[in-house]
């Protein structure tokens, strides 16, 4: 097996292959352009304004880093955007923790930003556009439709470029730093492999994290406080990857956090307990652990292999027959809209149907949604609906979300509000390649947080 394979260096440790809206939280990092085709040949990074550049532009300062300014004004934006995406309503406390997180988080990327562009490294435009054609296409959306949707909260899309562009650096930053050192090697692969057999029994564990980094013990109160405040935004209806992709100082970040698979026992003691209690969609309170502070999310759950796995039609509870317990969301149209009114309201019911996980936090997020009327319509006979809304739920299962359709009132979104039954499955062992590619970027993961702890450290941060 030949060191550091390309397919190692392709795909490791680069972020937003896939990126879904609602999960962007991006940071304001002031762009050179603002084209949805910009030239290939061109770096599409920004460059960084000094304080006095601030100043003669008019915008106040946030931040110096290493004589690199964080504006006032790339700070509002950052918050807008976060608020916006995350559907998060802070009173005046949690506004406070939120300013003073994404600052910090601000920080941290001008840090990014500033070691890639001492290594030279550039990013094109194409690689940018990348990017944004698979966020358009996992929420399907034109690019037209986005840069609306972003305008609405006041964000220009040169900050998703420049965003997207950031973070490709910094995976190229630190591809350039440490590939060369990673050598994984065919016994490496044998004793992962042996050592994943070892657990193949073991339950499963696919989950996400929040990670804030304690860097000295005089920061621990204050990290911890952070952290509790994220788990109260989590609780509140704030997605997860959202707040992950905002806050979290762990590489998992660029992917919402996710972490992927682990088994018990894998993770440190203290976070495999945590791990331990939750249930399928619970989230864990603040972990300290090594480095800071973690929050879990527990996605799913395999058996170990070779359990015996009960049939899950026995799991579902069971419900008085023909009833179903429902929300809607209505996108009103009027009985005859215009086509293209109603291919937006389509296009914009199939993106909330993508993001809607049951019916805990539905009505708070149809209030992010304009013009969207929200009804909880509790258990409800079938048999005493409008033939759409039967036919829509003809084929579901508890928890789903049927698929939008047009009714007189405008387009529908009906969904069950039964607990979905979980999917029991059993592990299997990876390939070896797939073996290799996780030994690969847990190296580099590792070594790219140190990288960024050695930055901080040296760096010169002044806080305004």
């Amino acid at each position: 097996m030949e060191k550091n394979s390309p397919l190692l260096k392709k795909t490791a440790f680069i972020a937003l292959t896939g990126a879904c809206l609602l999960c962007l939280g991006v940071p304001m990092l002031r762009a050179q352009q603002d084209s949805a085709t910009p030239n290939p040949a061109a770096s599409a990074l920004p460059a960084a304004e000094s304080p006095k550049e601030a100043r003669r532009l008019g915008d106040g300062v946030s931040a110096i880093v290493n004589d690199s300014i964080v504006s006032d004004y790339d700070l509002r934006q950052r918050i807008a955007l976060f608020l916006a995406t995350s559907g998060v309503k802070p009173d005046e406390q949690a506004m406070k923790q939120i300013r003073a997180q994404v600052l910090k988080q601000l920080e941290t990327e001008r840090l990014q930003l500033q070691e890639a562009l001492h290594k030279n490294i550039s990013v094109s435009g194409a690689e940018v556009d990348k990017a944004v054609d698979n966020i358009l296409k996992d929420n399907h959306l034109t690019l037209d439709q986005l840069k609306g949707m972003l305008a609405q909260s006041g964000v220009a899309m040169a900050t998703l470029r420049t965003q997207i562009a950031t973070e490709i650096a910094w995976s190229k930053a630190v591809q350039d730093e440490f590939s060369d050192r990673i050598d994984i090697s065919s016994s490496d692969v044998d004793e992962e492999m042996k050592r994943i057999a070892e657990g193949a029994t073991k339950p499963h564990f696919l989950v996400s994290e929040i990670f804030l980094s304690v860097d000295s013990p005089g920061q621990d109160d204050k990290v911890l406080k952070d952290a509790q405040g994220l788990e109260a935004q989590l609780h509140a209806g704030a997605p997860f990857n959202a707040v992950a992709r905002q806050f979290s100082q762990n590489p998992s970040a660029a992917e919402g956090g996710n972490l992927g698979w682990v088994h018990e026992g894998q993770l440190a003691p203290e976070l495999n307990a945590a791990l331990e209690k939750l249930q399928t969609g619970d989230i864990s309170p603040p972990v300290r652990s090594i480095g800071g502070y973690y929050i879990l999310a527990l996605r799913q759950r395999q058996e170990g292999a070779g359990t015996k796995l009960p049939d899950p039609s026995t799991l579902a509870p069971a419900l008085p027959p023909g009833m179903m317990p429902l929300a809607r969301i209505l996108l009103p149209t009027g009985p005859k809209p215009d086509p293209a009114l109603l291919a937006n309201a389509m296009k914009a019911a199939n993106v909330i149907r993508d993001h809607i996980d049951g019916c805990e936090h539905l009505a708070e997020m149809s209030k992010k949604i304009q013009g969207a009327v929200y009804m909880d319509l509790g258990m409800t006979k079938l048999a005493d609906l409008s033939p759409g809304i039967q036919q829509a739920m003809a084929h579901t299962e508890p928890g789903d979300v049927a698929p939008p359709f047009q009714s007189d009132a405008g387009v529908e979104i009906i969904v069950r509000c039964d607990k979905a039954v979980p999917k029991l499955t059993a592990f299997q062992m990876p390939s070896r390649e797939a073996v290799e590619q996780e030994l690969f970027e847990t190296q580099i993961t590792a070594l790219s947080r140190q990288y960024l702890r050695d930055l901080r450290r040296s760096a010169d941060v002044e806080d305004r």
